[in-house]
């Protein structure tokens, strides 16, 4: 089990950074400012997401 969790955290924090990317990128060029909450949004709670997948990856390995 913590080989899978230990492999599941670079997706996890690459989702992260992508949604992080394209919300400052939108924001950078003037775009939308309800796409720019909700990619916020979505980065709140993809980063949840990665920070329980750490703990789990952390639990599991010890």
């Amino acid at each position: 089990m913590d080989w899978f969790f230990s492999n599941l955290v670079p997706f996890a924090l690459a989702a992260v950074a992508c949604v992080l990317l394209m919300g400052l990128w939108n924001m950078m060029r003037g775009g939308s400012a309800n796409r720019s909450q909700m990619l916020m949004r979505w980065r709140v709670g993809l980063q949840f997401v990665a920070v329980i997948i750490i703990m789990a990856a952390v639990y599991f390995s010890s």
